[in-house]
């Protein structure tokens, strides 16, 4: 495989190293070796799969707090998207910046999520099919979202979203959900 960091750190883009022939291609989409060479988590609890109906379906953006927090893989296996990720680590020197990239089941790429991250895509074709592979269970009371269009991240989508579920369109502005936050402490 072929690891290529973002500029933000810890997140990366995957390409499979392929051995061409006559018959097509083999290569490796996952390797714990090479995983933790990276120092990437490799410790997959679960493997999710999304389908979606039309194009210009957009789903998140979402992540787990801390204990639960999750890395993922995520890679385009039917279709393609624009998967997008947003440094939520307050710590980080590329806090609240996001990047996007296009992973299709034509170019086998492959995005890593570090933990701390949120994370969404928009489909760019219709009947698309997208696999994650999670070092964490889904826990219902760790998750949190933010909206896929708050103005404190100008995320640039490629293409206006046609669906978009009830709940991904109510999460609160990022500024409020911090101040909401911030009372519930001093509470």
């Amino acid at each position: 495989m072929i690891f290529t960091e973002t500029k933000l750190k810890g997140a990366f883009i995957l390409d499979v190293k392929r051995l061409e022939d006559e018959r097509g291609f083999f290569g490796r989409s996952f390797c714990q070796n090479e995983f933790e060479e990276h120092g990437l988590s490799a410790n997959v609890r679960q493997t999710n799969v999304s389908y979606n109906k039309k194009k210009g379906t957009l789903r998140g953006m979402h992540m787990q707090l801390a204990p639960n927090e999750e890395s993922k893989l995520v890679r385009c296996t039917r279709g393609a998207i624009y998967d997008v990720i947003i440094d939520m680590r307050p710590d980080s020197e590329t806090y609240k910046q996001w990047i996007g990239v296009e992973l299709t089941a034509d170019n086998y790429r492959m995005l890593f999520v570090p933990e701390g991250f949120a994370h969404g895509f928009i489909t760019l074709e219709d009947n698309t099919d997208v696999t994650y592979q999670v070092t964490e269970f889904y826990t219902p009371g760790a998750e949190r979202g933010i909206r896929w269009n708050d103005p404190a991240f100008n995320i640039e989508w490629p293409i206006e979203p046609v669906v978009i579920s009830e709940k991904d369109q109510a999460h609160p502005d990022f500024v409020e959900a911090q101040e909401a936050q911030k009372g519930k402490q001093l509470a």
